[in-house]
């Protein structure tokens, strides 16, 4: 954005583009000991216990209408509607079935978003059998297997599911025995694995509805794996109550799906409760149409993202803060792009990590250079234990971090913690726990059976709550400095974003247990080129270009003189070269980080801060 774009405001004088979505209103309950409960006054709509029960209402209300669409190896969108969906899970069900799948036997996942992947889980699903996709970076980015070996022992599986046997074979290979059937795309039909298309001719029996008639609300859907920073991935459970009750509480909130079913592109990965839970049930839920995107907020990928949205233009649109930054600077020069974007447009939701405020606001600017009007951002809290969402901003806000208020049917207890509210819910959408790991999910409930998020919340307005709360952090990743005083690292982790701009991709705060703040910074590799004008040099001689430690010299010295105290100071920085790793758990699938894995995995940068080394960026006393 250029310095006349940043000065001009004027775009926020815009209306919004007409939209209907829900405006809570809350219930707020003061405890003795500073507990606050708040949940909606209004009652949750019934939502059903089989989420499957969709897809047959569908097939026969709107036969036609295309439900999913992904791009084949021509390039060409594949589409398949409602009907034929509904055919497919129903053989690919019965197939299943003969393969003795159960709850103690389910189905592993080892693919990306296609059609296959989404017809392999709704068909086990149908039949009341969980389904466990397992994020493809643990087969083809890791260098050894032994996160992807250790969710397949979680499950212990029946049969393993590929898009695409031969990038997996290695995987397959090092995590999965020998005597586990593979159902593929891409192999024919010999040995051990079986063709996916063979499959689809199984002839459904009575046996496929006598198994859609036993399941129920408290049926596992699937598993879905997460983990901290260490550890083995915890495969969490995922009941049919709570993906229906989630998807009604999605389509309460997102109010103009009554009457407007929506058209989704979407990358998010399945694997991940945003992606696999919330966008792709938001469109069976809502009679939509999902639009597989097979690009990326990654630069080798965002192409594709931009090929897609000109074809294909949603009503409602997913992604990460980085996603949202990388797509601005497609539309910058794109008037294609910026149209077939917005126009449709009605919603814009983001999750995984705090929104940056110039982004905000290109994309605000961007809306209404386009259409004339603001289309609402909107966003909110949750996680894979909670189907995810919890929490949703649904009206319009100027400024990013209002997460919102509970959704209905779920009641949000904040617990006062080190001067915080710590934020713990209960809900239809809350997992009963963690397959086979009956510690973790006792410890992951209070006493009074709500789920702990390990996150920090406070109200935006205490003379009303109804204005929503603003995420302060993740109380899990707060620390004290040596002095005694505790670091609020989310929000100061934000604050530096802001204050830095585009420049910088990332950060990580630092100084447990010590006496000041430091910064690991992740700067944009393209802007720090171009500030040294080196486009083609190594990144760690433009890092040492002075004109780039010039500028973070001055905007580091500037940031600390906004500080209140030693808990917002930060006092060294240290520019990172090597970006954070997915491989290595410092970067989700979705592009956010793991603060914690960055400071577990480089200890030696966090040395170098105390220590004084050369290549520090330091404030001036």
């Amino acid at each position: 954005m250029s310095s006349n774009q940043q000065s001009d405001k004027s775009w926020q004088n815009a209306d919004f583009r007409s939209v209907e979505l829900l405006r809570p209103q809350v219930e707020v309950t003061h405890a003795e000991n500073g507990i606050i409960y708040v949940s909606q006054a209004a009652e949750l709509p019934e939502y059903g216990s089989r989420i499957t029960e969709r897809l047959e209402y569908f097939a026969k209300t709107k036969p036609d209408q295309v439900y999913l669409a992904d791009r084949g190896e021509d390039g060409e969108w594949r589409k398949m509607t409602y009907a034929e969906a509904y055919q497919k899970v129903r053989s690919l069900s019965q197939f299943f079935i003969d393969q003795n799948v159960s709850v103690e036997r389910p189905i592993v996942i080892l693919s990306g978003n296609d059609l296959e992947h989404a017809l392999v889980s709704l068909a086990a699903t149908h039949i009341g059998v969980p389904s466990a996709p397992i994020s493809p970076a643990y087969s083809l980015v890791a260098k050894d297997y032994a996160r992807l070996k250790d969710c397949i022992d979680a499950v212990t599986p029946a049969i393993i599911f590929t898009n695409d046997v031969d990038s997996f074979t290695p995987a397959i290979a090092g995590a999965v025995a020998d005597d586990i059937p593979i159902l593929t795309t891409s192999k024919a039909t010999s040995g051990r694995y079986f063709a996916f298309d063979d499959a689809l001719k199984t002839p459904p029996s009575q046996a496929v509805d006598r198994a859609f008639s036993k399941v129920d609300g408290s049926t596992i859907a699937k598993f879905l794996f997460t983990s901290g920073s260490t550890g083995s991935p915890k495969a969490v459970i995922n009941t049919h109550e709570m993906i229906c009750s989630n998807a009604m509480m999605t389509r309460d909130a997102f109010t103009y799906f009554k009457d407007e079913s929506p058209i989704l592109l979407d990358w998010a990965p399945w694997n991940h409760t945003a992606g696999g839970n919330k966008v792709f049930y938001m469109a069976l839920f809502n009679g939509g149409t999902l639009y597989v995107d097979d690009g990326s907020p990654r630069p080798a990928d965002i192409h594709k993202t931009v090929r897609n949205l000109k074809e294909v233009s949603p009503s409602w649109y997913f992604n990460v803060p980085k996603g949202y930054e990388a797509l601005v600077a497609m539309m910058e020069d794109d008037e294609e792009l910026r149209q077939g974007f917005y126009k449709n447009l009605k919603l814009m939701w983001y999750a995984g990590a705090s929104m940056a405020q110039h982004t905000w606001d290109d994309l605000e600017r961007l809306s209404v250079q386009t259409i004339g009007k603001r289309v609402v951002i909107g966003t909110g809290l949750g996680a894979t234990e909670t189907a995810p969402g919890a929490i949703y901003c649904t009206w319009p806000q100027n400024i990013t971090g209002n997460i919102g208020l509970p959704v209905k049917g779920l009641t949000l207890k904040l617990v006062p913690m080190d001067g915080k509210y710590d934020a713990r819910v209960k809900a239809p959408t809350v997992t009963p726990g963690y397959w086979r790991q009956e510690q973790l999910t006792k410890d992951a409930f209070d006493d009074e059976g709500f789920y702990m998020f390990g996150d920090a919340l406070r109200v935006a307005d205490p003379e009303d709550y109804n204005q929503g709360f603003i995420f302060d952090g993740r109380t899990a990743e707060n620390f004290k400095l040596n002095t005694g005083t505790w670091v609020a690292t989310g929000a100061l982790r934000n604050q530096f974003i802001n204050y830095f701009g585009d420049v910088v991709n990332d950060v990580t705060i630092t100084g447990a247990d010590e006496s000041f703040l430091g910064a690991l910074v992740f700067p944009n590799h393209e802007a720090v080129r171009k500030m040294a004008n080196m486009p083609d040099a190594d990144i760690q001689d433009v890092l040492a270009h002075a004109d780039v430690r010039d500028f973070f010299q001055q905007k580091l010295q500037a940031l600390a003189a906004n500080a209140t105290g030693s808990s917002t100071l930060i006092r060294k920085l240290i520019l990172v070269d090597v970006p954070p790793s997915l491989e290595s758990n410092e970067l989700t699938d979705k592009g956010s980080i793991n603060q914690r894995a960055v400071l577990n995995n480089r200890p030696h940068l966090i040395k170098a801060i105390y220590s004084n080394a050369d290549n520090l960026i330091a404030i001036t006393k």
